[in-house]
């Protein structure tokens, strides 16, 4: 089975994978929002990585692949930005005015006018939706929970914003449409970071969590760019592990073991993504609900402790999840599926303007 002939079209997992990725973000953000930051969270132990992590992980390889797709088939560099604009940027406005706006005042130890007057309330709104200088904590609220802060999973956003820069700069550079020469791009890059982690050389920490992305990232567009050598088995996908695994039980986690793990985890995403069919596919007819779930999960998992007060990860999973899922239908059903509709519309508003 060739990558390049099942990805064709939109009959695939992939929007299941993400809903699952989502949900896994969820179960791992459990353990330190319930039980504090320096909780450990599950899987790290066994192979460096935590399941919020790998999950993320799923999201920038499946972006990765979709975002290279999406550049090289665009007509214009406008649709192509405002197509990502569309996609990220409504639904995130939306959920940020409900959490300052609808679930802060309920919840603030602070009197009502007072956190709504406050400058803080309204830096978290235009901070946050302009993914610079992030705003974690609002004003009274959370401040007696174990983790006290309102947000948490919108960071990766300004790394998936920024590798969409790297895809869009290398478009317009002529690079994508190399895959040879954007390979050694990708490798000259991965070699650059090897070289920087072994020769111990400091990073600030908004570069080295990018890097940590990108890897991801990168690996799943040079998928797209090679998809036609690409031959997805279920044997090839659980050697990639078994190669992964015995690096980390020989010499622990590291750069070297961290990519590939990267590598094999692309390679099950797209397995997973495009080789099983049948009843899996039924859930490209419900909906996308993954960014939606992955936007109010962090403030709805803060809000059931606020509510219901201490509990154990297991309960704040069951009485968040629920709640996180209504919110995410209704996110896509009204605001994320209207916007990108209306991309077509306002293509053909501005095609005539531009020529």
């Amino acid at each position: 089975m060739i990558l390049e002939d099942v990805s064709k079209g939109r009959d695939n997992n992939l929007n299941l994978l993400r809903m699952l990725a989502a949900t896994g973000v969820l179960v791992s953000h459990a353990w330190p929002i319930a039980l504090g930051p320096d909780t450990l969270e599950p899987l790290y132990g066994a192979t460096g990585h935590s399941l919020g992590s790998i999950c993320v992980h799923i999201f920038f390889a499946i972006s990765g692949f979709l975002i290279a797709a999406s550049f090289l088939r665009s007509s214009t560099l406008t649709r192509f930005t405002l197509a990502r604009v569309l996609r990220l940027f409504p639904a995130l406005a939306v959920s940020l005015l409900f959490v300052a706006l609808v679930m802060g005042p309920a919840v603030t130890s602070l009197p009502v006018m007072e956190y709504l007057f406050a400058y803080e309330t309204w830096s978290f709104i235009i901070r946050n939706l302009g993914l610079v200088q992030l705003q974690f904590e609002l004003p009274g609220v959370f401040t007696d929970n174990p983790y006290p802060k309102v947000e948490g999973s919108i960071w990766t956003l300004v790394h998936e914003v920024a590798c969409y820069l790297c895809v869009f700069l290398a478009g317009i550079f002529g690079v994508l449409k190399n895959r040879r020469l954007a390979s050694l791009f990708l490798l000259a890059g991965l070699g650059g970071w090897l070289l920087i982690f072994y020769a111990s050389l400091p990073l600030p920490v908004k570069v080295d969590s990018f890097l940590k992305l990108a890897l991801p990232f990168a690996i799943g567009t040079a998928a797209w760019l090679w998809r036609d050598r690409i031959r997805l088995s279920l044997p090839a996908a659980a050697g990639l592990f078994l190669l992964w695994y015995l690096l980390f039980w020989l010499i622990g986690k590291s750069p070297i073991t961290d990519v590939a793990f990267s590598v094999a985890l692309t390679y099950a995403v797209f397995w997973f993504g495009y080789a099983p069919s049948g009843l899996l596919r039924v859930y490209n007819n419900v909906g996308d609900y993954s960014y939606g779930m992955y936007v109010y999960a962090f403030p709805l998992q803060g809000f059931v402790i606020w509510y219901w007060g201490q509990q154990s990860p297991a309960m704040n999973i069951a009485l968040s999840f629920p709640l996180t899922l209504a919110c995410a239908v209704v996110s896509w059903h009204l605001v994320e599926k209207p916007a990108l509709d209306s991309l077509k519309p306002l293509m053909k508003r501005l095609e005539p303007a531009s020529t």
